[in-house]
């Protein structure tokens, strides 16, 4: 059962139930997304809706086309192996800074986002896990101790979540994912071990973009 939310704003409440409407696939990829009807159903007016759409493009899960209105994005196979050799790098220069620099503080982040994740997985929670596993990928790279980096990160995640979004298949039993990889990270950071962690990071990534590939080809 999904647990309510207290909004800000309007455009805070449209695009939390935007976002929910995609990652509970109630909106497929491609599907336009008119203003005036998603105003309409929310009982807001377009601005909020508007404002809404724009954040949601600017973390690659909708596209807006000038004099066109904005639908949701269908990322091709291309574009999602292009996305992942560029988070592969950002992320496999934060965890090498992170592994020499990590302290307790966010080793306790790291523990506390395993169990979320965890917990998100056995309630199948594709909402919940999504954020608790980009919480994971944040905290490696703000203990890298290079707020640029960070930040290029939280970008990077935030498109590659979309891709997870349109074509994970979570909600199958059998392709249920599992914090094996995230644990194996957790331990080389708490030894400090860069080259491990490199090449945890590494296997990691690309046994994400060898499933979602699979899938979109398919």
């Amino acid at each position: 059962m999904r647990e309510p939310r207290l909004y800000t704003t309007s455009a805070d409440y449209a695009y939390q139930e935007l976002r929910h409407r995609i990652i509970t696939k109630q909106l497929k990829p491609g599907q336009r997304l008119p203003e005036v009807n998603i105003a309409v159903q929310m009982g807001v007016s377009r601005t909020p809706v508007r404002e809404a759409l724009r954040r949601l493009a600017s973390e690659g899960l909708v596209i807006i086309i000038p004099n066109s209105g904005a639908r949701l994005a269908a990322p091709t196979a291309r574009e999602i192996e292009d996305t992942f050799l560029v988070r592969e790098q950002l992320e496999c220069l934060a965890i090498r800074l992170a592994a020499e620099r990590i302290g307790d503080r966010h080793l306790r982040r790291l523990e506390e986002a395993l169990v979320e994740e965890a917990r998100a997985i056995e309630e199948r929670d594709l909402e919940t896990y999504l954020e608790v596993n980009e919480a994971f990928h944040k905290a490696v790279a703000d203990a890298s101790g290079n707020r640029v980096l960070a930040e290029y990160v939280e970008n990077i995640l935030a498109r590659t979540n979309a891709y997870v979004v349109f074509y994970d298949p979570f909600y199958q039993n059998e392709t249920t994912p599992t914090v094996d990889s995230h644990k194996e990270i957790l331990v080389a950071l708490r030894a400090h071990d860069s080259e491990k962690s490199v090449k945890l990071m590494k296997r990691h990534l690309k046994e994400s973009i060898s499933g979602l590939s699979r899938i979109v080809k398919d």
